[in-house]
Protein backbone atom coordinates (compact mmCIF):
# COMPACT_ATOMS: atom_id res chain seq x y z
CA UNK A 1 0.00 0.00 0.00
CA UNK A 2 1.23 3.45 -1.11
CA UNK A 3 0.42 6.57 1.55
CA UNK A 4 0.50 10.07 -0.88
CA UNK A 5 1.84 12.99 1.71
CA UNK A 6 1.59 16.24 0.67
CA UNK A 7 5.53 17.64 1.11
CA UNK A 8 4.41 20.39 3.35
CA UNK A 9 3.16 17.84 5.59
CA UNK A 10 6.40 15.47 5.45
CA UNK A 11 8.37 18.58 5.90
CA UNK A 12 6.30 19.11 9.46
CA UNK A 13 6.61 15.15 10.17
CA UNK A 14 10.48 15.95 9.63
CA UNK A 15 10.94 18.91 11.81
CA UNK A 16 8.84 17.57 14.33
CA UNK A 17 11.11 14.42 14.35
CA UNK A 18 14.00 16.53 14.36
CA UNK A 19 12.21 18.79 17.37
CA UNK A 20 11.82 15.55 19.30
CA UNK A 21 15.04 13.94 18.64
CA UNK A 22 16.45 17.49 19.98
CA UNK A 23 14.43 16.95 23.17
CA UNK A 24 15.53 13.55 23.58
CA UNK A 25 18.97 14.18 23.41
CA UNK A 26 19.15 15.74 26.82
CA UNK A 27 17.55 12.89 29.07
CA UNK A 28 19.78 10.35 26.31
CA UNK A 29 22.68 12.16 28.00
CA UNK A 30 21.55 12.53 31.72
CA UNK A 31 20.90 9.04 31.04
CA UNK A 32 24.56 7.79 30.14
CA UNK A 33 25.83 10.24 32.79
CA UNK A 34 23.65 8.02 35.47
CA UNK A 35 24.28 5.02 34.14
CA UNK A 36 28.18 5.74 34.18
CA UNK A 37 27.91 6.87 37.76
CA UNK A 38 25.60 3.68 38.96
CA UNK A 39 28.51 1.56 37.02
CA UNK A 40 31.44 3.79 38.99
CA UNK A 41 29.13 3.75 42.75
CA UNK A 42 29.12 -0.25 41.96
CA UNK A 43 32.47 -0.56 41.19
CA UNK A 44 33.50 1.53 44.39
CA UNK A 45 31.01 -0.62 46.24
CA UNK A 46 33.13 -3.69 45.55
CA UNK A 47 36.30 -2.40 46.49
CA UNK A 48 35.09 -1.47 49.46
CA UNK A 49 33.87 -4.64 50.42
CA UNK A 50 37.21 -6.47 49.12
CA UNK A 51 38.87 -3.59 51.46
CA UNK A 52 36.50 -4.57 54.60
CA UNK A 53 37.09 -8.54 54.07
CA UNK A 54 40.89 -7.52 54.23
CA UNK A 55 40.67 -4.72 57.42
CA UNK A 56 38.28 -7.72 59.15
CA UNK A 57 41.47 -10.54 58.66
CA UNK A 58 43.84 -8.03 59.73
CA UNK A 59 42.40 -7.10 62.73
CA UNK A 60 41.73 -10.36 63.33
CA UNK A 61 45.57 -11.46 62.77
CA UNK A 62 46.25 -8.30 64.59
CA UNK A 63 44.21 -9.43 67.81
CA UNK A 64 46.09 -13.00 67.59
CA UNK A 65 49.45 -11.44 67.78
CA UNK A 66 48.49 -8.80 70.27
CA UNK A 67 47.60 -11.98 72.66
CA UNK A 68 50.44 -13.52 71.70
CA UNK A 69 52.71 -10.62 72.76
CA UNK A 70 50.64 -9.69 76.06
CA UNK A 71 51.18 -13.49 76.83
CA UNK A 72 54.92 -13.00 76.07
CA UNK A 73 54.73 -9.77 78.06
CA UNK A 74 53.71 -11.82 81.31
CA UNK A 75 56.26 -14.36 80.90
CA UNK A 76 58.90 -11.55 80.52
CA UNK A 77 57.16 -9.93 83.78
CA UNK A 78 57.77 -13.45 85.47
CA UNK A 79 61.14 -13.88 84.14
CA UNK A 80 62.39 -10.60 85.21
CA UNK A 81 60.94 -11.22 88.94
CA UNK A 82 62.36 -14.71 89.19
CA UNK A 83 65.70 -13.10 87.63
CA UNK A 84 65.55 -10.50 90.32
CA UNK A 85 65.11 -12.85 92.94
CA UNK A 86 67.89 -14.51 92.05
CA UNK A 87 70.14 -12.04 92.03
CA UNK A 88 69.18 -10.94 95.35
CA UNK A 89 70.09 -13.97 96.73
CA UNK A 90 72.87 -14.28 95.23
CA UNK A 91 73.92 -10.46 96.06
CA UNK A 92 73.21 -12.08 99.76
CA UNK A 93 75.36 -15.12 99.58
CA UNK A 94 78.19 -13.30 97.65
CA UNK A 95 78.85 -10.68 100.53
CA UNK A 96 82.23 -10.94 101.75
CA UNK A 97 82.32 -11.96 104.85
CA UNK A 98 85.19 -10.83 106.90
CA UNK A 99 84.83 -13.24 109.80
CA UNK A 100 83.26 -16.30 110.83
CA UNK A 101 82.22 -17.77 114.19
CA UNK A 102 83.41 -20.25 115.70
CA UNK A 103 81.52 -22.33 118.92
CA UNK A 104 83.56 -23.96 121.51
CA UNK A 105 82.01 -26.28 123.71
CA UNK A 106 84.36 -26.87 126.72
CA UNK A 107 87.05 -25.27 125.04
CA UNK A 108 87.14 -28.07 122.03
CA UNK A 109 86.11 -26.75 118.61
CA UNK A 110 82.39 -27.53 118.03
CA UNK A 111 81.10 -25.84 114.58
CA UNK A 112 81.94 -22.71 112.74
CA UNK A 113 79.13 -20.32 111.67
CA UNK A 114 78.75 -17.69 109.44
CA UNK A 115 76.51 -15.54 112.01
CA UNK A 116 76.48 -15.10 115.60
CA UNK A 117 72.56 -16.48 115.49
CA UNK A 118 73.37 -19.42 113.53
CA UNK A 119 76.44 -20.57 116.06
CA UNK A 120 73.87 -19.97 118.93
CA UNK A 121 71.48 -22.09 117.62
CA UNK A 122 73.70 -24.69 117.11
CA UNK A 123 74.74 -24.30 120.74
CA UNK A 124 70.88 -24.34 122.13
CA UNK A 125 69.91 -27.46 119.65
CA UNK A 126 72.81 -28.90 121.85
CA UNK A 127 71.57 -28.24 125.08
CA UNK A 128 72.83 -24.55 125.76
CA UNK A 129 70.52 -22.93 127.80
CA UNK A 130 68.61 -19.76 125.55
CA UNK A 131 69.82 -16.94 128.33
CA UNK A 132 73.00 -16.55 129.73
CA UNK A 133 74.94 -15.27 126.38
CA UNK A 134 77.51 -13.27 126.72
CA UNK A 135 79.32 -10.28 124.60
CA UNK A 136 83.30 -10.75 125.22
CA UNK A 137 84.60 -7.33 125.73
CA UNK A 138 87.40 -6.35 123.33
CA UNK A 139 90.47 -6.19 125.06
CA UNK A 140 89.65 -8.22 128.43
CA UNK A 141 91.31 -11.52 129.20
CA UNK A 142 89.23 -14.69 128.53
CA UNK A 143 87.92 -16.46 130.79
CA UNK A 144 89.83 -20.31 130.51
CA UNK A 145 88.11 -22.08 127.72
CA UNK A 146 87.96 -25.52 130.06
CA UNK A 147 85.76 -23.40 132.38
CA UNK A 148 83.23 -21.90 129.92
CA UNK A 149 80.56 -24.70 128.77
CA UNK A 150 79.65 -23.18 125.65
CA UNK A 151 81.81 -19.69 123.72
CA UNK A 152 80.83 -18.43 120.43
CA UNK A 153 84.20 -16.65 119.17
CA UNK A 154 84.74 -14.51 115.90
CA UNK A 155 87.68 -15.41 114.24
CA UNK A 156 88.75 -13.18 111.48
CA UNK A 157 88.82 -14.61 107.79
CA UNK A 158 92.63 -14.97 106.47
CA UNK A 159 92.66 -12.53 104.12
CA UNK A 160 89.95 -10.28 105.47
CA UNK A 161 91.45 -6.83 107.85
Amino acid sequence: MIAVCRTRTLRTLRADLMTAEAEAEEPRREAEIVTDSAIRAETALEELRAELVRATADAARLEGELETLRAQSLLDTEDRQALRMLLRTVRKQSALTDRVYVLFHRGALHSVHATLDAAEAAAEAEGAPREGWTAHTPGAALPPAAEVLWRVQPLPLGGAR
